[in-house]
């Protein structure tokens, strides 16, 4: 299993990036796919999850309504799209994947149940 994240930069307060993750090796339905980020000095946490068999969401509060995670099967891609950015969204952006042996397994914001992980991709925003 390899991921591969892409799409961070400098932004302004109050605008927006793109960030993807290519995913490739995997089962897409036997896997859970996440986003974490690491802001320097801080633990990494949890940003927003999906389960790929219906695209059922999580969202950690910091972001709902102001992110979204999507999938594209045909492409094998996980987005994250991230809108109004806040100078504390700043970090560096990780995806990772957990397999899960049921389909509906519930996304999880555990670190440690994600095995998979993809390099950071950096995410800057100014004030």
């Amino acid at each position: 299993v390899q991921l591969q994240a892409c799409g961070g930069g400098l932004v302004q307060a109050g605008g927006f990036l793109r960030l993807s993750c290519a995913a490739s090796g995997l089962t897409f339905n036997h896997y859970n796919m996440a986003w974490f980020r690491q802001a320097p000095g801080k633990e990494r946490e949890f940003v927003a999850g999906i389960r790929w068999i219906d695209d059922y969401t999580y969202y950690a509060d910091s972001v709902r309504d102001r992110f979204t995670i999507s999938t594209d099967s045909a492409k094998n891609m996980v987005y994250l799209q991230m809108n109004s950015l806040k100078p504390e969204d700043a970090a560096v952006y990780y995806c990772a994947a957990r397999f899960v042996s049921s389909m509906r397994a519930s996304v999880t914001r555990n670190e440690y149940d994600y095995r998979k992980w993809g390099q950071g991709t950096v995410v800057t925003v100014s004030s």
